[in-house]
């Protein structure tokens, strides 16, 4: 089984609005850190490494999407696969740091497609649930090959 098949039986788990949280992220969030309370986080990166860690794949054992670029090796957008690959993308606007800064926003989700302009993600905290979403490869800080 592939981290992106895995991934796939996820699609659709929420968030849970208010003051209660889906016991299901709190358990990806609190995998590698013990200080979130609620699924009110930033949860992509634990939703990533918590399908990682269920395969025994590397893994960033953070809650910083761009974690992930120290992950794995290095590839070219145009190689990525899914079942293979994450990507990790910029976020919070055009003047956020290229890749060589870690610890700012970003987002992170398994390889899905690629369709003219736009990268397809399957990741966690997409309209706060697991979804295959669109977004510019002008975002793209990098993809890691983790097998």
């Amino acid at each position: 089984m592939t981290a992106y098949e895995l991934a796939e039986r996820y699609v659709g788990m929420k968030e849970v609005p208010g003051v209660a949280s889906n016991p299901s992220i709190l358990k990806m969030l609190q995998l590698d850190q013990k200080w979130p309370k609620g699924d009110d986080v930033s949860w992509c990166s634990a939703f990533v490494n918590y399908i990682c860690w269920q395969l025994r794949l590397p893994r960033s054992k953070s809650l910083m999407a761009r974690s992930w670029l120290a992950v794995g090796r290095p590839i070219d957008l145009q190689d990525a696969e899914p079942g293979y690959d994450v990507v990790i993308l910029k976020r919070g606007g055009p003047n956020q740091p290229g890749p060589q800064v870690l610890n700012a926003p970003g987002h992170v989700g398994f390889f899905a497609g690629l369709g003219g302009s736009t990268v397809h993600l399957l990741a966690g905290n997409q309209g706060d649930s697991v979804s295959v979403a669109p977004f510019k490869t002008s975002l793209v800080l990098g993809v890691r090959r983790l097998s």
